[in-house]
This record gives C-alpha cells, sequence and structure tokens, in this order.
C-alpha cells in the first residue's frame, strides 16, 4: 500500500513544509550495509519542484534514487542539508494490492486508514473508476486484472491519500513495452485532471522526457546532480518527436552514455536506449 507520512518536525538537518512542493538543499544521506559498513548513498543534492510539477529523476543502479523519495515521503532524514516538503504518499515498485480486497477496497484503503468509513470511501474512490479506465472492475481481485490495470488501481489509492506530493518509484518498470507507453499516457491524463507536485524515478530516460517538466540526471554512488533538463515541449509528446530525441540525447550524455551505448545496451538486454540508459535500482 502507498506509505502515507507526514514531513518529520523541523530539526537539525532541516525538514518544514514547502508550499505543495519540495526542496532540497545541499541534501546528504548515508545508510549501514549488512556488514554494518557505511555507504554513501546521496552526496550534496540540492532539486527542487513547485506545486504541479513533475520532476523525474533518472540514473545508474545504486545512485540513490529510491533513498530520495524515502527522504522526501519522511522514511528517513537527511543527514546533513536542508528538506522542505509537503505532505507526500509512495506509491513503490510493486503494486503491493491486497489480495483478498477487491480493485474497489484496495483503491479505497488510503480512505479507509484516513479513518473513512468503508461506504464513503468507496463511494469516493468508484467515481474515478470510470476516468482511470477501471469501471466494470470495481468487483475484480487483483489476480483477475492486468499489471496495467493494477498499477492504475495502485495509483488510484496513492491519489486518493489527499497528499500534495506524490513520489512514483519506477511505476510502470514491470511491464511489457506496448503497456509501459499505454500507462505513460495515461498517467498524463490523470495528472491533468488531479495536479499534484510528483517526483517519478525511472530507469527509461524517453519516458522521463515525455512526461516530466524537468529532468534531474544523478551520478553514480554517491548520488550527486550532474545535469537538470528542462523539459519545456507542449503535451501530449512523441517519443519520436525530434524536440524528445534531443532531450534524450542530452540525458543519455549526462549519465555517460552516447546514442550508440544506448542502442547497444537496448539489443543486448531486450530494452530500448532508453531503458537502458539507467540500470537496476537504487537502495
Amino acid at each position: 500500500m502507498p506509505t502515507e507520512l507526514q514531513p518529520r518536525a523541523p530539526s537539525t538537518p532541516q525538514i518544514a513544509r514547502a508550499n505543495d512542493g519540495i526542496s532540497l538543499s545541499d541534501v546528504s544521506r548515508a545508510y549501514r550495509d549488512q556488514r554494518g559498513a557505511s555507504v554513501q548513498a546521496l552526496a550534496s543534492v540540492s532539486l527542487h519542484a513547485d506545486h504541479g510539477e513533475l520532476l523525474a529523476v533518472v540514473g545508474p543502479s545504486g545512485c540513490g534514487k529510491t533513498t530520495l523519495l524515502e527522504l522526501i515521503c519522511g522514511l528517513q532524514s537527511p543527514d546533513r542539508g536542508v528538506l522542505q516538503c509537503s505532505p507526500a504518499a509512495l506509491m513503490p515498485q510493486r503494486d503491493l494490492l491486497l489480495p483478498w480486497l477487491s480493485a474497489l477496497d484496495n483503491a479505497a484503503l488510503a480512505l479507509r486508514i484516513a479513518g473513512l468509513p468503508r461506504a464513503e470511501a468507496r463511494a469516493r474512490a468508484a467515481e474515478l473508476f470510470a476516468e482511470l479506465g477501471l469501471e466494470g472492475f470495481e468487483a475484480a481481485h487483483p489476480h483477475e486484472l492486468s499489471g496495467g490495470m493494477r498499477q492504475r488501481v495502485a495509483f488510484l489509492r496513492t491519489l486518493l491519500s489527499g497528499k500534495p506530493v506524490l513520489c512514483l518509484d519506477e511505476p510502470f518498470g514491470a511491464l511489457d513495452a506496448i503497456t509501459r507507453a499505454e500507462m505513460q499516457a495515461w498517467l498524463g491524463r490523470a495528472l491533468e485532471r488531479e495536479p499534484r507536485t510528483v517526483v517519478l524515478v525511472t530507469h527509461d530516460v524517453e519516458e522521463a522526457i515525455v512526461l516530466a517538466d524537468r529532468v534531474a540526471v544523478l551520478s553514480p554512488r554517491p548520488g550527486r546532480l550532474r545535469a537538470e533538463i528542462e523539459v519545456d515541449l507542449p503535451r501530449p509528446r512523441s517519443r519520436t518527436d525530434a524536440a524528445v530525441i534531443a532531450l534524450r540525447e542530452r540525458a543519455l550524455s549526462a549519465l555517460g552514455l552516447g546514442a550508440a551505448a544506448g542502442q547497444e545496451m537496448g539489443m543486448r538486454t531486450g530494452m530500448d536506449s532508453g531503458t537502458a540508459a539507467g540500470m537496476g535500482s537504487a537502495p
């Protein structure tokens, strides 16, 4: 289920409320591995996302992308720096739907946790099922849903948490290429209807360019901000648009991967060059 935590009380390092957005200034975070050794996940990262912005974060395996989301959601605290954030909800990589609940009850779970009666929570969730392409599947259980439909239910559950900031951790990574493209288009439409500040971690550089207002490129561990790329293009965007391709190449270059390297990796792994640009998952 989505993790819904209020930001921690201001302390040193400082964590405070932003204006329905997020701001990180010189934030660093280390953790202990299984052997007890210190591992620096993030180092001196400064980022921001204003209300209604979609910030995509890309980077190689282990560069601290998931750590970044957990910091924003209050699951971890920075070792150094200032983190300002509004209340945030985390949608993890796996949908984590409860198998004994229907799709409607899974979607309404955040509202139930918030204290709403079951009937009211179900009614509020049901209002959005048609808009999100789920009408007619309210009574279906997770094993009866396709991967894309399960992700929609998980996103709806996260959306209904009411948090102004949504942190999406590789939400479409487990889907096939066709379903992933459909879900990317669907997410764009959903956020037009329900604007939120979104931080999207993805390994697909093209996905980042197609969906985001800005793309943050992180270096290998420890994760440092290597580049910020503004995506000032009208929506909807196509992967084949020349401007999208140009920005993708800028992101690949910031990652240290040229077009040829990305294409070669995609051929070896069965992924497209955008997906190949950011391998693995962060700690």
